[in-house]
């Protein structure tokens, strides 16, 4: 390996080359985001929505998920309002007819509305998911249902059956004010 000396004002140039993404990351939050400061009390009202624990009879955690139950989180993009979500996986012997069709019963007993997906090309909901949504207390929720865990890390380990998982979110301030909270935005 060579070394070359660098003078002061190479090393000042490269000082600043290495800050800035930093500078424009901390940028972002503080300039476009809302923060997901003082989000907990309302994570935790999602974590306690009882369709995430409403799963079809025979579905459990997947095998390296036992244990785990609900998590939450707070999604800050800083283009917009925080995304807050509660989530659940579930690995099921059953199809994935079976879980639309019971989550589809849970969700309009418990006041859900079904949303379709408007895109002419969309798929069925079976091969991705579903969603529906509801207001609770002035709040816009999603209820979803995704099929789509390959990518998950790690990879929910499901001996016989499917895997899925069941996520109810809201923005920060439960609005729906820019129609942003809608299944299919």
């Amino acid at each position: 390996m060579f070394s070359t000396p660098c003078s002061a004002s190479s090393r000042a140039a490269l000082a600043v080359i290495l800050l800035l993404p930093a500078v424009f990351l901390g940028a972002c939050t503080a300039l476009g985001g809302d923060s997901c400061q003082g989000t907990e009390d309302e994570l935790k009202r999602l974590a306690a929505q009882p369709l995430l624990d409403a799963a079809p009879a025979h579905a459990a955690a997947p095998a390296n998920y036992r244990g785990q139950g609900v998590t939450t989180a707070c999604d800050d993009d800083s283009s917009g309002k925080p995304w807050l979500h509660a989530d659940r996986i579930y690995a099921f012997p059953g199809t994935r007819a079976d879980v639309i069709a019971h989550y589809t019963r849970a969700a309009s007993a418990a006041g859900w509305q079904y949303e379709r997906d408007p895109s002419p090309v969309a798929a069925p909901d079976t091969v991705e998911g579903a969603c529906w949504t509801r207001t609770d207390n002035g709040r816009h929720l999603l209820l979803d249902v995704d099929f789509r865990t390959d990518a998950y890390s790690p990879r929910p380990q499901v001996s016989d059956g499917i895997a899925y998982e069941v996520s109810i979110g809201s923005t920060s301030d439960g609005s729906n004010d820019d129609g942003e909270a809608t299944c299919w935005h």
